[in-house]
């Protein structure tokens, strides 16, 4: 069977480690290589929303990098979660493009936890927005997202790395996986174990994903920063870029090599 698209990619979750994600896609916007079809989870999810309305990588970083946590978030006692996540919803809704998922002009796959079925959700139609923040809301630490009547939480719980998602479509899958775990000794402070514990379950379901790639990306650097640490979007955004210099060389002397063939003489 010939596949529906020649090249996917995978974004996988790891919160503001997603910053990477933008260096690898600059890396390929660069080599002239666009991918036709992207699956994301959480910080996946976001980088890829954004990129598949069309934004440059340049305006996902201005988008995504200019408020902290404290603002985009505010505590909430009750309500599922600790913090409520309708300032950085509010920021979703602004600046998305496109109000619905199907109608991207590059389709991208979503991924989210049901709550209340207890399963994966791979999202291809729906509001934007929500779907965005669902697939990106860290369970107790936000409020879970209503959809259609149902609670869905981080997608990372079932699929932290979406390759498989888009796996039998495509003729070939970039994956890129921001949640290898690191083997140093924890900080003892409550966010560098809730940080941890958050890797070590994101981790148990990657295996799959890891090995269905064609192409996989994936290092240990990214794991010196935590997950809300937005100081480091600027060096994160760079260790995907010479990431994927790295890993894409093939791919990147492909598409050369094929482009050279195509011109006319």
């Amino acid at each position: 069977m010939t596949a529906t698209y020649k090249l996917g990619l995978a974004l996988s979750g790891g919160g503001i480690k997603g910053f990477a994600h933008l260096g690898v896609l600059k890396y390929l916007e660069e080599i002239g290589v666009r991918p036709e079809i992207l699956a994301g989870t959480s910080a996946g999810a976001l980088v890829g929303a954004f990129y598949a309305c069309g934004y440059s990588c340049e305006e996902v970083f201005e988008l995504l990098s200019r408020n902290g946590f404290m603002k985009m978030t505010s505590l909430k006692i009750r309500g599922g979660g600790m913090f409520s996540a309708s300032n950085f919803h509010r920021h979703l809704k602004r600046n998305l493009r496109y109000k619905k998922l199907e109608d991207l002009p590059l389709p991208l796959r979503i991924v989210a936890t049901d709550l209340d079925e207890g399963d994966l959700r791979v999202f291809t139609e729906g509001r934007l927005a929500d779907i965005v923040l669902a697939s990106c809301s860290v369970p107790i630490l936000f409020t879970p997202v209503e959809i259609d009547g149902h609670a869905y939480v981080d997608g990372g719980i079932f699929r932290n790395f979406p390759v498989t998602i888009i796996r039998a479509d495509c003729e070939q899958v970039i994956g890129v996986n921001l949640g290898p775990v690191s083997h140093e000794e924890v900080e003892r402070s409550m966010t560098s174990i809730a940080n941890r514990a958050w890797e070590l379950v994101f981790r148990q379901n990657t295996i799959p994903d890891r090995e269905a790639c064609d192409y996989l990306l994936e290092t240990m650097e990214v794991t010196r920063y935590s997950m809300f640490e937005v100081s480091a979007a600027s060096t994160l955004m760079t260790i995907g870029y010479e990431l994927a210099q790295k890993e894409l060389a093939p791919l990147a002397a492909q598409h050369t090599s094929q482009t050279e063939t195509n011109e006319p003489q």
